[in-house]
């Protein structure tokens, strides 16, 4: 079953407009890419493709925790990992658009 999802995924990923009208990659290229590779069980070369997927998949776990079960500091730590995932897609795009 995951196989047919993970074929499914590959046969209709969708082109990045920016990078299509503008022509430099956009803060998210990449991401699909990387949760291709993290459903294969390939982490490392998730990691290399979009290094904020794993943050952003944390996240959403965790507001659904967070959600689901009224944590008492939630909201905060929600904000912070927030903070720490558009650093890291920050980071990881200049450093892409330096090279």
């Amino acid at each position: 079953m995951l196989y047919d999802i993970i074929g499914w995924l590959e046969a209709h990923m969708q082109p990045c407009i920016y990078k299509q009208w503008i022509g430099i990659e956009c803060p998210g290229c990449g991401f699909q890419r990387a949760l291709i590779a993290l459903l294969k069980g390939d982490i490392w070369e998730s990691i290399q493709l979009f290094p904020g997927l794993i943050p952003i998949l944390f996240l959403f776990v965790f507001l659904i925790l967070h959600l689901l079960f009224h944590l008492k500091n939630g909201a905060v730590v929600l904000k912070y990992i927030f903070i720490v995932d558009i650093a890291i897609i920050i980071i990881d795009y200049i450093i892409r658009f330096i090279h």
